[in-house]
């Protein structure tokens, strides 16, 4: 499997799975319900073991439902809470799903192959929701899609990245620290 290799912010570090958390906060902040929970859920899968990704996954989609509801005041309705529950099953599932893809790809494209295949089911999973209680599929849109896509995926590069400074800048400390106890 293609994974981040992140020595110092590996998913049992705090510094690493807070600042996705903080990061997923932030975008929540930004987007409310267009948050970009696939591409956080490919990066986790990307960084973190099974269950790593799967407890950091939910903590930020525990963090998008927090800001939602105490910052944003989302209603609590029914609907709005039960969309909620199904935004974390469907988050929880383009986390397994990105892991798969990343298990079977190969080569570079294997992050961007975890990406898409995360977006694809998430955006799936709730244009099926949608079609099956009747409701509006007009924000499917191809142009709606491809905004979403676009948020996602600047999330997902944005902490790619962030992990390979995160990871530039703590392995020269981590090697020190090794020979020094040698």
């Amino acid at each position: 499997m293609t994974r981040l290799s992140l020595p110092v912010f590996g998913e049992r570090n705090r510094l690493w799975s807070g600042s996705l958390i903080v990061a997923g906060a932030l975008f929540s902040l930004a987007f409310a319900c267009a948050a970009p929970l696939a591409g956080f859920a490919a990066i986790a899968a990307l960084t973190s073991t099974r269950r790593g990704a799967l407890a950091l996954t939910a903590a930020i989609w525990l963090a998008n439902q927090l800001v939602g509801f105490a910052i944003l005041h989302f209603p609590t309705d029914f609907e709005t809470l039960a969309w909620g529950g199904a935004l974390g099953v469907i988050a929880l599932l383009c986390c397994e799903t990105a892991r798969l893809v990343a298990r079977f790809a190969t080569g570079a494209g294997a992050p961007v192959a975890a990406l898409v295949v995360s977006f694809l089911v998430y955006e799936g999973v709730l244009f099926a929701i949608t079609c099956a209680i009747g409701g509006d599929v007009s924000h499917y849109a191809l142009a709606s899609v491809a905004r979403i896509f676009f948020i996602n995926a600047s999330a997902f590069f944005g902490l790619w990245a962030w992990g390979l400074v995160c990871a530039a800048v703590g392995a020269p400390r981590s090697s020190a620290l090794s020979s020094r106890g040698a």
